[in-house]
């Protein structure tokens, strides 16, 4: 009996001894690099409070992106523009989309949209997204 309990206190100790190697191996190994958000992730975060990607929906605060990119811009039936988008002259293209994103004022002063995205990351994934729905 007294042979049986020395060999678990043995097994036991090694038990114990194996496991701290594993958790200092596993403090030691770097965590994986996050992963940054996708476009649909950032859309919907981002975006999606004021705009819809689809025509059939309800509009909201901001007219539909759907088929944004190519599109002129001001020109979706039923929205009500404000006047300097309204009487806008060009069509949506990535340049475009990016430089309104950044700051949707520096494109066409007095527009309403008060969304910034500072994050040249963010606003691209955004914009893949969207040119991905055309």
């Amino acid at each position: 009996m007294g042979e049986l309990l020395a060999m678990r206190a043995v097994v036991l100790g090694l038990c114990t001894a194996v496991v701290l190697v594993v958790r200092v191996a596993d403090a030691q190994m770097p965590l994986p690099a996050a992963k940054p958000p996708d476009g649909a992730t950032l859309f919907k975060q981002q975006c999606a409070v004021c705009h819809t990607l689809s025509l059939s929906e309800p509009l909201r605060q901001g007219p539909p992106l759907v088929k944004i990119v190519g599109r002129t811009a001001g020109k979706v039936d039923g929205f009500r523009y404000s006047d300097g988008l309204a009487k806008a002259d060009f069509a949506w293209d990535e340049t475009r989309l990016d430089a309104w994103l950044t700051n949707p004022q520096a494109v066409i002063p007095g527009v309403v949209m008060a969304y910034r995205q500072g994050k040249p990351e963010t606003r691209a994934a955004i914009i893949t997204y969207l040119k991905e729905l055309n």
